[in-house]
């Protein structure tokens, strides 16, 4: 664009120039005058073409300069590539180290959970073990007999003996616990504890012979049922209660030159429960 401007303005030069001519050949010019004038017309068209080429340079240069430069920019691009490449590095071994860190925590909850099973069966026995004695215990506490001297087929009396003499009541009605023994007339405790007797003797009476029982703990006398007239029937009865360790035995003792009778109705009566445990 700017070159046909300046185009232009040499051809409206020339016209002027040779009008001038025309004019001057016919006011008298001279051919130097106007031979400089050409000159000085040419020199200012040189100096606006080497004005507009710099000006271009300029131009061209600036938008050059304003351009990155390739290297530049592969060199950062390779390292960020390298930076990357270190940071996916750190990454995967954070990874490994945190699946090596899982699997053995893994192992160790396996290894505890294995543990907990077979302390889960530890505690299974015990507890077994554990209901089986609670078991045991609680039928060990459930204690109880009673037992009469005479019964069915038994009409008669016992005594009176020179010594004292065990009373074996043999007609057992109750015996929970096995705790009497109908054979010896002994009652063995079997567990610690607060235990209630009772005795019931009956017979005939006699001036001579008293009828009575005494209760023994462990072959000391405790307490005792007595009674002594001389005709008709004679009856008594006692109890109280004591505490027992295991094994402790008790029973009914006849004295020397007492006696005691009983028939089918069953009247001598010998019992004991156990009222709670210690």
């Amino acid at each position: 664009m700017r070159m046909q401007s300046v185009v232009s303005l040499l051809v409206l030069l020339l016209c002027c120039l040779s009008g001038a001519q025309v004019h001057h050949d016919r006011d008298g010019v001279s051919v130097n005058e106007i031979q400089q004038v050409h000159h000085e017309d040419r020199q200012s068209r040189e100096n606006d073409m080497q004005t507009d080429k710099h000006r271009a340079e300029a131009s061209t240069h600036s938008q050059l300069t304003c351009q990155p430069d390739i290297h530049t920019v592969l060199r950062e691009m390779s390292s960020m590539m390298a930076e990357q490449r270190v940071e996916l590095r750190h990454t995967k071994t954070e990874l490994q180290a945190h699946l090596a860190a899982s699997q053995d925590q893994l192992k160790a909850m396996e290894t505890r959970l294995r543990d907990s099973e077979s302390q889960v069966e530890e505690l299974k026995v015990q507890l077994k073990s554990t209901v089986e004695e609670l078991t045991k215990r609680n039928e060990d506490r459930k204690v109880a007999f009673s037992a009469s001297l005479g019964g069915p087929g038994f009409t008669g009396k016992v005594g009176p003996f020179n010594t004292g003499v065990t009373l074996v009541f043999k007609n057992v009605f109750t015996n929970i616990g096995n705790a009497y023994n109908p054979t010896t007339g002994m009652f063995t405790a079997p567990v610690r504890g607060l235990y209630l007797f009772r005795l019931f003797v009956y017979g005939h009476g006699d001036p001579s012979v008293p009828t009575s029982a005494a209760l023994h703990k462990n072959g000391k006398q405790i307490t005792m049922a007595y009674a002594h007239q001389g005709g008709y029937v004679v009856k008594a009865s006692n109890g109280v209660s004591l505490l027992l360790e295991v094994g402790d035995v008790v029973n009914l003792h006849l004295w020397a030159k007492n006696k005691i009778e009983d028939n089918g109705n069953c009247h001598n009566i010998f019992s004991g429960h156990l009222l709670f445990t210690m």
